[in-house]
């Protein structure tokens, strides 16, 4: 099956939870199950580039890749985020994406926010998801994490950051600063998700890089130490925030290993 670029290929418009989301659908083999991509928090369904196509490629998979109210070119923002826009996207728009979009129990792949995201639909869910890849998971706030986004703040207002956004999102401004906002306020400080990992049956394979500047493996760690289901860890050196950007060919080749070895269990 040739390896489909959700970066270049035609995109779709879905009405989910009263907006209107960008998504792009890779074609399976036969009746294969279906990979969702979940991005970061300021991704967008371009942003992911080959990736996910070249995933889905190596296994025969289909796949969903989106982008999330705010993000890309779904509609952009029309009110400030709260702390639980996490939560809101995992209870009620990737649910209503799901029943829309005929999905019955995919397999989730989240980046950072995506990952929380995966997390807590998977906590709330747990009979809807057959497995997660989480990449970069945040499941408490650490010092590192506002460190890095209060340093990215200053990089976008007077470096080439928000030239270099503006091609990915309708509305850059309202797409950073929608991110960057919530995460420096004060009543982001005690976000917590760890409640949410008890009830989770799928089994979860979580990516670390070592050289991550938004969080640390002691993420990895609570989700070992909390998921009710397996969880299988791949830390990575010489990797940063975005182990399916900074090591591509070796996180597709060990995520489609992993997913192999499940699939024949």
């Amino acid at each position: 099956m040739p390896q489909v670029d959700p970066s270049t290929s035609p995109a779709s418009s879905i009405r989910i939870a009263g907006r209107d989301i960008e998504y792009r659908r890779i074609a399976s083999e036969g009746d294969a199950p279906t990979i969702v991509f979940l991005h970061e928090g300021l991704g967008s369904l371009g942003l992911w580039r080959d990736f996910p196509g070249a995933l889905c490629a190596r296994l025969g998979y289909g796949g969903i890749v989106y982008s999330r109210y705010g993000n890309g070119f779904s509609q952009a923002l029309d009110a400030a985020r709260t702390a639980e826009y996490m939560h809101d996207e995992a209870r009620i728009a990737l649910p209503e994406l799901l029943d829309a979009l005929g999905l019955e129990k995919p397999l989730l792949f989240g980046h950072s926010d995506g990952a929380s995201i995966a997390l807590i639909f998977a906590g709330t869910f747990p009979e809807r998801v057959s497995a997660l890849v989480l990449e970069a998971p945040h499941v408490v706030v650490e010092p590192l994490s506002l460190a890095s986004i209060a340093k990215i703040r200053e990089a976008y207002r007077v470096e080439s950051l928000r030239e270099r956004m503006r091609k990915h999102h309708a509305d850059v401004d309202r797409t950073f600063f929608g991110w960057n906002d919530v995460w420096l306020c004060d009543a982001f400080a005690s976000w917590n998700i760890a409640g949410f990992l008890e009830p989770i049956l799928a089994p979860a394979l979580c990516i670390q890089g070592s050289d991550d500047e938004y969080g640390t493996v002691a993420q990895i760690d609570a989700i070992a130490a909390g998921s009710g289901g397996a969880v299988d860890r791949l830390i990575l050196d010489r990797c940063g925030h975005a182990p399916h950007r900074d090591r591509a060919h070796y996180v597709r080749d060990a995520t489609a290993a992993w997913i192999e070895n499940l699939s024949q269990r």
